[in-house]
């Protein structure tokens, strides 16, 4: 089977440089719709017929992405009694950044502790907020999880639409990295990475074969908190 992370289009808080967190009034610029389209050519099995699994981080613009790469438009099931197809999994949202949550990037810089989230983000807790070793945990946790949900689906293929800093730490989980080496991965908006998982006995179990990758070959801004801008 193949995950395919998908990182949510650039948002109204990108485009203003500040940290958008669990807002869910942050929606996508019309950059951002565009990016998500233009991404679709990334991810064929959209179009396929084989089984085909899609969870998406509660919060509104990976929501709504997902409805741009599915070609969603109303609630799910649009039709009545059909499957809906995708589903939320909680463990994909955005990091809960408590206090930093709404505040410009640019003042951000500037505070101390955002040279631990850069250099040992193991023991960066966000105030008021959640740690970055509890992020970890919980976005390895919802990669197993959605692993089995697609399996026992029988999908072949996995799509996950979620955020920077929780895409980037899964696909860390994947390279057997340390949560402090995490900040040496990027994920611009709109990104696609992809993860092939193996059998059980498979060593290693999982492989990343695709890493960031956008349709118009944009690269991420490493300065700004999650995947970068």
């Amino acid at each position: 089977m193949e995950i395919i992370l998908v990182r949510h289009g650039e948002s109204t808080a990108n485009a203003a440089g500040v940290l958008a967190g669990r807002d869910h009034a942050v929606d996508l610029t019309d950059r951002g719709v565009r990016q998500v389209r233009e991404a679709r050519t990334l991810v064929p099995e959209l179009d396929g017929d084989a089984p085909l699994t899609v969870l998406t981080s509660p919060i509104h613009r990976c929501v709504r992405t997902t409805h741009e790469l599915l070609d969603v438009t109303g609630p799910e099931p649009a039709v009545a009694g059909a499957a809906p197809r995708y589903a939320v999994l909680d463990g994909l949202a955005e990091v809960e950044y408590g206090d930093w949550t709404g505040r410009p990037i640019k003042e951000l810089l500037r505070e101390p502790l955002w040279q631990t989230v850069r250099t040992t983000p193991s023991r960066a807790r966000f105030p008021a907020g959640e740690s970055l070793a509890e992020v970890a945990a919980r976005s390895a946790h919802a990669l197993e999880s959605a692993c089995r949900t697609a399996r026992e689906a029988g999908s072949k293929a996995l799509v996950l639409v979620s955020h920077g800093d929780v895409i980037k730490l899964m696909l860390a989980h994947a390279l057997g990295l340390e949560v402090d080496r995490f900040q040496r991965i990027a994920v611009a908006p709109a990104s696609v990475s992809r993860i092939a998982v193996g059998k059980p006995e498979s060593h290693p179990p999982m492989t990343v074969t695709m890493l960031g990758a956008t349709a118009r070959g944009r690269r991420a801004q490493t300065r700004a908190p999650g995947g970068g801008r």
